[in-house]
């Protein structure tokens, strides 16, 4: 039963991490271009729940709401200010960039806020369930993080599959310049794309922050860089592999603080990254894209 209880929680913990990896796979997807500020969104989407529900009183899912909407902004901002000027330019500079608006958040974050830890109100408010005669007991924000994951993956593909904006990403992530001649807004596209993760990085804030009720400017920090490896894991650029990277890994880290030191899970989570890609470089879900010229 105690394995069973850190497998489930790791399932959710990797869950979290998919939804954020979903807005790296995308982003990089899309637009070839890695949003190292995309872990910061997430915590920006904490603090205005934190605002909402704790300070103003607003009902938690109105805080969830208002957070949803803040980030989509505050993503599209982004892209049009930072990333669209560096289109055109080396991937390094783009890095650099992603990088320097990482900090701009966070320090933002910090003078608003201060760097005192702020006790979170969980905004999932579900029974635990009792299993085994009480034996096993799953948490409500467990049952809620996994079904919302699942709830996110199949509307997700559905989006990019049945949907007119869905098809014109997926065109521009096979040649942005053909999808320009068939008369594809490539701008319009990017920025659609940018507020989806953007949303989304709200919605892992509101549960990342009920499973763990701290928050801090740097409380997106490491939770985005474990997605990031979740996204490689899987394959960037793969939806399913967002998803499948994301359980990996959370299972991982879990099943590792739990059976062996919660000191050294996240070397374990690293080096199993490191293996897969030695095996694998693509990723599990990835494909070699061979070029012709």
């Amino acid at each position: 039963m105690s394995f069973l209880s850190y497998l489930i929680n790791g399932i959710s913990l990797g869950s979290i991490y998919a939804i954020i990896a979903l807005g790296y796979t995308m982003v990089y997807g899309i637009a070839r271009m890695l949003n190292f500020a995309h872990g910061d969104i997430i915590m920006v989407g904490g603090f205005v729940i934190f605002t909402c529900v704790s300070t103003m009183g607003f009902p938690p899912l109105v805080g969830v709401l208002v957070a949803v909407i803040a980030c989509t902004v505050l993503g599209v901002v982004i892209e049009r200010v930072a990333y669209k000027p560096l289109r055109g330019a080396s991937s390094l500079a783009v890095l650099i960039t992603a990088i320097g608006v990482s900090y701009l958040l966070q320090n933002a974050a910090l003078l608003i806020f201060g760097s005192n830890a702020r006790q979170f109100t969980s905004v999932v408010n579900v029974p635990s369930l009792k299993l085994a005669g009480g034996a096993l007991s799953i948490s409500g924000v467990t049952m809620v993080t996994i079904l919302t994951c699942i709830i996110i993956m199949v509307g997700l593909m559905t989006f990019i599959n049945k949907t007119k904006i869905g098809q014109a990403m997926l065109a521009v992530s096979e040649d942005t310049g053909a999808a320009t001649l068939m008369g594809i807004d490539v701008n319009r596209t990017i920025a659609v794309t940018f507020a989806i993760g953007s949303a989304l990085a709200a919605i892992a804030g509101a549960l990342l922050c009920s499973t763990y009720p701290s928050l801090t400017p740097y409380t997106g920090s490491m939770p985005g860089i474990k997605a990031f490896v979740a996204a490689v894991f899987g394959g960037i650029g793969s939806i399913p592999g967002a998803l499948i990277g994301g359980v990996l890994l959370g299972v991982i880290e879990n099943l590792s603080k739990a059976y062996i030191s919660s000191q050294l899970s996240d070397a374990i989570v690293f080096a199993v990254l490191i293996v897969v890609l030695l095996v694998r470089p693509t990723g599990i879900m990835g494909k070699k894209i061979t070029e012709k010229v």
